[in-house]
């Protein structure tokens, strides 16, 4: 493999804008992971909204398994 001997442009990578996920009517669960996404928003904990939004996306549910 050949060394590159320059200096490359940086990557850049576009910026995700995908909605919120909207939390499942009824889950305790989706409530709880809404109310602290929320919260760390206005906090400005950007991190964290995106932290809630991964698993809100990822929580299961009983009716979406069949």
């Amino acid at each position: 493999m050949k060394t590159i001997a320059y200096e490359q442009p940086p990557v850049e990578l576009p910026l995700r804008t995908d909605p919120d996920p909207v939390p499942a009517a009824g889950c305790g669960v989706c409530a709880a992971l809404a109310a602290q996404r929320r919260e760390a928003r206005l906090r400005g904990d950007h991190s964290t909204v995106s932290d809630c939004n991964v698993e809100l996306r990822n929580h299961p549910h009983p009716e979406e398994a069949a």
